[in-house]
C-alpha cells in the first residue's frame, strides 16, 4: 500500500495469492429486486388499518358524541383499535418470516419496527388515558379512583395494564441515547416481551372491547389475525432456524486472529454448498460452549459462500465477543437466518459503491464477490494496522476490476475530510449517481456519509444501510 500523507488517494490492483486452490470469485448475483412486493404490503398494511377502525365507524351512529365522555370514549376505542392492529403489525415484523426478508429486508424492517414502536406506544397511551378519563367522567370518580375501579372490577384489565407497562418500557430502552447503554443481550431480551405483551392484552380487547365482544365477523376476524401472526411466529422464530441447523450442522473449523482486536471464525458443516446465503447478509449466531450458549449476536458473513465452509470477522468489543477468541473446533454452532437484504442482488444499478469502516469492511468483501466488475470501494481506517482483510482486497480489485480506495486517518485530518465530502466522492467516482451505495460502519461514518451523498445528489433509493436490530 502506499499513503501520501494520512491517507490514500490513489487505486490499488494488488494480487491475493491463489496459491491452496483460492477459488475464482462466484459469478455476479441475480437481482432480487421486490419494489412489487413492498408496494403490495403496503397496500395491505394501509388496508388492514383501515378494516382495524372500520367496524367503529359502521357502529357508531350520527349524533352520538353529545359529551366530552362521549367524544373521550371514542377517541379511546379508535386508538385502541389502531394500538392493537399496530401491535400485530410490529410482532409480524419480529417474525423473522422468509416471505418478509424477501419483499421488504430486514433493513427496512428494522426501520419500518422502530417507527411503527413509536406510533404503537402513542397509540397505547392515548387509549388508556382517553379511556380512564371517560369512564371517571361518566361515574364522577376521580382519575386515580377510576384506575382501582378497571382493575378490580373490569375482567382482564390487569393483564391488559402489565401489556402496556411492557410497551412502555420496550419503547423508552429503545431510545438510541438509552439502548447504547445497555448491553445488547439485556436489550434484546427486553425487547422480546413484546410477545408477551400480545398475550397480555389479547384477553381485555375480547371481553371489554365494543367492537370486539360481539360474536360475528369482527371478532372471527381478529382472532383470525392473531392466529395468523402467531403462526408466522412460530415458523419463522422455531421451525425454520430448526430446518436450517438440522440440516447444515454447522461447527467451529477454526479461530484466525486478523489484527489484536478482530478475529475471523471459520464453519464448516453439511450441504453448505445448498445453503442460500448471500454476500452482505447476517445470522445471528449462538456458539453452544460455557460462557456462550446463552447469548446469539448478529454477525455478518465477511466471504461469500463457496460451498465448503463459513466465515464471519469479528471485533472484540466486549466480554462475549473476547470468549469468541477461545472457541474449540468442532464446537456446535446454532444460527437463525439468513437475513437482510444489504446484498448485491438487491441492487437498483448495475455498478456500486461501497463505504467501509473499520470492522464493516467484514459485509462489503463478501459482496465484492458477488457484485459485476467495476464496483468501487472507499475504505476508512484510523491507521494502517487497523485495515482488516487487505489481501483479499487487493486481490477482489483484480479478480473483479474494484476500483479501492484506502483512507487513512482520523475523521478530523484534512485528507479523510476532502474525501468524504461532496466533492471528494464526486472526484473519487465521476459516476456516483449512477451507482448504488452500500455503507457499514461506526454510526458517526455513516451518517457523515449519507449527508455528503445526498448532498451531492445521490436519490435515497440508491443508498443502502447495513442493519443487524432484530
Amino acid at each position: 500500500m502506499t499513503y501520501q500523507d494520512t491517507y490514500a488517494a490513489g487505486r490499488h490492483t494488488g494480487t491475493y495469492p491463489r496459491t491452496g486452490g483460492r477459488p475464482s470469485p462466484p459469478p455476479p448475483a441475480v437481482p432480487r429486486r421486490g419494489a412489487g412486493g413492498r408496494r403490495t404490503l403496503a397496500v395491505l398494511f394501509w388496508a388492514g388499518l383501515v378494516a382495524a377502525v372500520l367496524p367503529w365507524w359502521l357502529d357508531t351512529p350520527a349524533g352520538s358524541f353529545a359529551t366530552t365522555a362521549d367524544v373521550l370514549t371514542a377517541a379511546g376505542r379508535i386508538t385502541g383499535l389502531v394500538a392493537g392492529y399496530l401491535l400485530l403489525v410490529q410482532v409480524l415484523m419480529m417474525s423473522r418470516l422468509g416471505a418478509l426478508e424477501r419483499w421488504v429486508g430486514g433493513e427496512r424492517t428494522s426501520r419500518l419496527h422502530r417507527d411503527l414502536g413509536a406510533t404503537l406506544l402513542v397509540a397505547v397511551l392515548a387509549h388508556a388515558a382517553l379511556i380512564v378519563v371517560a369512564y371517571a367522567d361518566v361515574e364522577g370518580n376521580s382519575v386515580p379512583g377510576q384506575v382501582g375501579v378497571l382493575l378490580r372490577d373490569y375482567e382482564d384489565m390487569v393483564s391488559a395494564f402489565a401489556a402496556a407497562g411492557i410497551l412502555v418500557t420496550v419503547g423508552f430502552t429503545g431510545v438510541r441515547a438509552i439502548r447504547t447503554l445497555l448491553p445488547y443481550e439485556l436489550w434484546y431480551h427486553l425487547h422480546l416481551t413484546a410477545y408477551a405483551a400480545l398475550l397480555l392484552g389479547f384477553a381485555h380487547q375480547f371481553s371489554n372491547g365494543a367492537q370486539l365482544f360481539p360474536p360475528g365477523p369482527v371478532r372471527t376476524g381478529w382472532i383470525a389475525a392473531y392466529l395468523l401472526v402467531l403462526a408466522a411466529l412460530v415458523w419463522g422464530r422455531l421451525v425454520a432456524p430448526l430446518r436450517f441447523n438440522l440440516r447444515h450442522r454447522l461447527r467451529v473449523a477454526d479461530v484466525v486472529a486478523e489484527t489484536p482486536d478482530t478475529i475471523s471464525i471459520y464453519l464448516t458443516g453439511r450441504r453448505l454448498n445448498q445453503a442460500d446465503l448471500l454476500g452482505g447478509q447476517y445470522l445471528r449466531w449462538r456458539f453452544l460452549t460455557r460462557g456462550c450458549w446463552w447469548q446469539s449476536h448478529p454477525f455478518s458473513l465477511s466471504a461469500a459462500g463457496n460451498g465448503r465452509w463459513l466465515r464471519l470477522t469479528v471485533k472484540v468489543v466486549g466480554s462475549h465477543t473476547a470468549d469468541l477468541r477461545d472457541l474449540d473446533p468442532g464446537t456446535l454452532v446454532w444460527a437463525e437466518g439468513p437475513s437482510g437484504t444489504f446484498t448485491a442482488a438487491h441492487r437498483t444499478r448495475e455498478r456500486a459503491l461501497l463505504i467501509a469502516g473499520g470492522s464493516g469492511i467484514a459485509p462489503l468483501r463478501a459482496m465484492l464477490e458477488e457484485l459485476p466488475p467495476g464496483a468501487a470501494l472507499i475504505y476508512r481506517a484510523r491507521t494502517p494496522a487497523d485495515v482488516l482483510l487487505h489481501h483479499e482486497l487487493d486481490w477482489l480489485a483484480q479478480a473483479r476490476q474494484t476500483s479501492i480506495w484506502y483512507v487513512i486517518g482520523r475523521r478530523d485530518d484534512p485528507g479523510p475530510r476532502q474525501v468524504m465530502s461532496p466533492d471528494g466522492l464526486r472526484h473519487l467516482v465521476p459516476d456516483l449517481l449512477r451507482r448504488d451505495v452500500y455503507l457499514c460502519g461506526p454510526p458517526g461514518l455513516v451518517e457523515e456519509s449519507v449527508r455528503a451523498l445526498r448532498r451531492a445528489g445521490v436519490p435515497r433509493r440508491q443508498i443502502h444501510l447495513a442493519t443487524f436490530e432484530l
